[in-house]
């Protein structure tokens, strides 16, 4: 395809996505807070439905001005050949190709990060605060972002310098071989996570003796559930929602509830929302999701070798010559119609694990406190 025509049709999917985004998002903010069911009327108000309306409405104005930059600025850097120009004026510094692809992608990533700060900022300190939710401060915002910005320096710079790698070194066949190592990388993090990534951020503490361990333990005995490690994480010191969650697998595997959770709810809703994430891991939720994450990736793996060698693309985002790192660029946008379609299946599938998991809940502790909880 002409490196012009190409141009444009960057442009134009650029463009329909983020006029598509808006107006599916314009149908949900319009759409009128429903009367209570009577079976949630003893749960839930509908002052709580009205409130949750008004926060949704605030993040979709806000969201308004910060996609809208987003939008202008990617508009801008393809009609003008921009991503061309820096990966040309990196070229000129005589680095090598992985060295020269990585920086590229790195500097992209930074800047993007930088410009979303300040609109990151006012949404925690402006839109959260002001519904209660936040309670972070700027030191642990920004040392949240300096920490981010390490991590991703330190392993994304490694996943890419690998994935170039096998680019320049194996060719079309790049692809396989690399998904070989996204999946052993996936399972890996996966394994590792509450060990390694998450104690950068937040403090895991074992949960003490107690009617809640006590009550958890029976349970977990009940439903022939082995756990060992049961933390608390120090959730509250960014905001007052509240999570639980696993991570890893067999004898490893870890329960983390927030503090918040624990905070906000007696013990036997507590046990009733550890009940609904026992229910994702004995119906194998979690290892369909891994296993669907990692086919997903490889799909992307596969196209992306289509594209990845084209001269057309790279000419398209104002580039001088083939370039791998530039053709990333272009396929990222290009995908994203069909990452959307692949992302609305994600949910239907999530929210039948979301409806069995309750099910199992309700079934093997109680339902009553969980549509408390």
């Amino acid at each position: 395809m002409d490196e012009e025509i190409l141009r444009y049709v960057l442009l134009g999917v650029l463009s329909l996505l983020f006029a598509g985004n808006k107006f599916l998002n314009y149908l949900n903010i319009t759409r009128e807070v429903p009367a209570v069911p009577e079976t949630l009327q003893q749960y839930v108000d509908r002052a709580k439905l009205l409130q949750a309306k008004a926060y949704q409405k605030a993040l979709y104005r806000f969201g308004w001005l910060s996609s809208t930059f987003t939008f202008v600025l990617t508009f801008l850097l393809i009609a003008s050949g921009g991503f061309g120009l820096l990966d040309s004026w990196i070229g000129t510094w005589g680095l090598h190709p992985i060295v020269h692809a990585v920086l590229f992608l790195g500097i992209l990533f930074i800047g993007s990060d930088l410009l979303s700060l300040p609109f990151d900022y006012y949404r925690n300190f402006v839109i959260e605060e002001r519904f209660g939710f936040n309670t972070s401060t700027p030191k642990l915002f920004f040392t949240d972002a300096l920490k981010g910005y390490a991590l991703s320096i330190i392993v994304g710079g490694a996943l890419l310098s690998a994935l170039f790698y096998f680019i320049h070194a194996a060719g079309p066949g790049f692809w396989w071989q690399f998904w070989i190592l996204a999946t052993l990388f996936m399972l890996g993090v996966n394994t590792v996570y509450t060990s390694w990534i998450l104690p950068l951020f937040n403090s895991l503490s074992p949960l003490p003796e107690g009617e809640l361990r006590e009550q958890i333990l029976r349970y977990a005995q009940k439903v022939n559930f082995s756990i060992e490690n049961i933390f608390v994480m120090d959730g509250s010191r960014r905001s007052k929602k509240a999570n639980a969650f696993f991570s890893g697998f067999g004898k490893r595997k870890k329960v983390i509830l927030y503090d918040t959770l624990i905070a906000q709810h007696p013990p036997h809703e507590v046990v009733a929302v550890l009940a609904h994430e026992v229910g994702h891991y004995k119906k194998r939720h979690i290892l369909w999701q891994m296993a669907l994450s990692i086919a997903q990736t490889g799909l992307v793996l596969a196209i992306l070798g289509q594209v990845i060698y084209s001269e057309s693309m790279s000419l398209a985002l104002g580039g001088t010559a083939t370039s791998v790192q530039l053709n990333i660029i272009g396929f990222t946008m290009l995908f994203s119609p069909l990452s959307g379609v692949i992302g609305v299946a994600q949910k239907i599938l999530s929210r039948r694990f979301e409806f069995q998991a309750d099910a199992y809940a309700k079934d093997t502790f109680a339902g009553e406190p969980l549509a408390e909880a």
